[in-house]
């Protein structure tokens, strides 16, 4: 389900015709998020550290009304919920394309994540399909061998996308802290850094134990 933004009354209409024009559109930025309570809870519990800072990152999204947002033909869209398209890795060290449904409930929403992982785990190629082209998700990667600082994107100009990008790297200690490296890549005519603030503001607290988010 989405809503047509009223681009004549948005605040936002000469932002989003500004960068809209714009042959790269999408900014980066990139943060550290503590994760400590996170990776204690799911090591204590026996819980996938991957599906449940997963399942924090959908929630913050889905709780930040930019990220909601997409372009179609030429008009904005706010989906009611957005899920991911994950990267999923394989033994060969191969990966494919892997739709992964947002459940507000964590059981739920890690059963049918299991499935949907297991098949492509037992597949080959991209896996690249209709399902994971729709607009209402996330594309979303994680790099657990790497604790980036920086982090760049394949893209094809040509081609009107205004999907955010969510990449997670490997956790590392700095100064008694457990820290997550995540890197957003969002479209300017929709997300200003003030929306990512919202989002990793709400992706922190979640990954806290804060029972509000």
């Amino acid at each position: 389900m989405k809503k047509q933004l009223d681009l004549n009354t948005w605040n936002r209409r000469e932002h989003f015709a500004f960068f809209s024009q714009l042959d790269e559109p999408f900014h980066g930025l990139n943060a550290n998020v503590d994760c400590a309570w996170a990776y204690q809870h799911c090591k204590e519990n026996q819980l996938s550290f991957f599906l449940f800072y997963l399942h924090k990152i959908l929630h913050a999204i889905n709780h930040t009304d930019a990220m909601r947002y997409r372009i179609e033909d030429g008009k904005v869209f706010d989906y009611a919920v957005i899920h991911a398209n994950a990267t999923i890795q394989r033994a060969d060290h191969t990966f494919g394309f892997c739709p992964i449904y947002y459940d507000a409930d964590f059981t739920s929403f890690v059963a049918r994540a299991n499935l949907a992982m297991d098949e492509i785990k037992n597949s080959s190629g991209l896996c690249f399909n209709e399902e994971c082209a729709r607009e209402d998700v996330i594309h979303f990667s994680a790099i657990p061998w790497i604790s980036f600082t920086g982090l760049t994107h394949a893209r094809q100009f040509d081609r009107k996308d205004s999907v955010p990008k969510i990449s997670v790297g490997k956790f590392f200690r700095q100064d008694q802290r457990l820290l997550l490296p995540v890197a957003s890549f969002a479209h300017h005519g929709l997300v200003d850094a003030y929306h990512v603030h919202q989002f990793l503001e709400a992706l922190e607290k979640s990954l806290a134990g804060d029972g509000s988010c």
